[in-house]
């Protein structure tokens, strides 16, 4: 079984891009208040949701492993 990530947006530093939902569109989902959320918490690990990740212009986007909460991006120093 492949590793899987958790994965939150923060909504307080959302800005409603949705660079988030063209890069995954499977992925992420933008709300009436256009601010992204999951569509699942718990994902396989992919470098389309890393991508996804590292080009939310804001860094609204978290993944951690699951099981473990160990951040995955961004890291930690």
């Amino acid at each position: 079984m492949g590793e899987r990530w958790q994965v939150d947006v923060d909504r307080e530093v959302c800005i409603g891009s949705a660079m988030c939902v063209a890069a995954l569109p499977d992925g992420f989902r933008l709300d009436s208040a256009r601010q992204s959320h999951p569509v699942e918490q718990e994902t396989p690990a992919s470098e389309e949701l890393m991508g996804a990740a590292e080009n939310c212009p804001v860094e609204a986007i978290s993944l951690r492993l699951a099981g473990t909460g160990e951040a995955v991006f961004p890291p930690e120093d």
